[in-house]
């Protein structure tokens, strides 16, 4: 019998399409007892709300996201791209980021299959509230200056050193 439990941290949309809170996720299979009881056992010991990062370390979220280039009007330009970083990203993460482009497909909300080519930004930076809002910012602001449907955003509880 196989036993498996895996902790994460979940960002969910409300219903206006913001993201607004990270929510601990659990999820088991249990093929016996012993796994059963081994879920609880890390449940109670505080691995949703937090996790170790050694002597080292420095917990921080990492943020993948996904912004596609194409618009109602066209395509967002690599010129295009780079004022967005500048007046709108840059501002809120002047302490560095990485992007890189990559060719992604989604289905729309009309149930079409999209390809397109796409901007991923990475940032790591503090889990608090302010830095949040600023990712909220953000995703907004792309979406309304390219006529987005949607923008996906992924957060994953890290650990960092230098």
């Amino acid at each position: 019998m196989r036993s498996r439990c895996s902790t994460g941290v979940a960002v969910l949309p409300d219903q206006e399409d913001r993201w607004f809170e990270r929510k601990p996720v659990v999820s088991w299979s249990v093929g016996g007892g012993l796994g059963l009881f081994l879920c609880l056992v890390l449940l109670s010991c505080g691995t949703l709300s937090g996790f170790a990062c050694g002597n080292s370390g420095q917990r921080a979220i990492q943020e993948l996201v996904y912004f596609g280039t194409n618009t109602p009007s066209g395509l967002v330009t690599p010129a295009d791209w780079t004022q967005f970083l500048r007046e709108v990203v840059t501002p809120r993460f002047p302490e560095g980021l990485s992007v890189w482009q990559a060719s992604g497909q989604w289905r729309a909300t009309s149930g079409v299959m999209v390809n397109e080519m796409t901007y991923v930004l990475s940032l790591v930076h503090p889990d608090d509230a302010a830095t949040n809002k600023a990712m909220q910012d953000i995703l907004a602001s792309y979406k309304t200056r390219f006529e987005q449907e949607a923008v996906l955003r992924v957060t994953t509880a890290v650990c960092t050193s230098l």
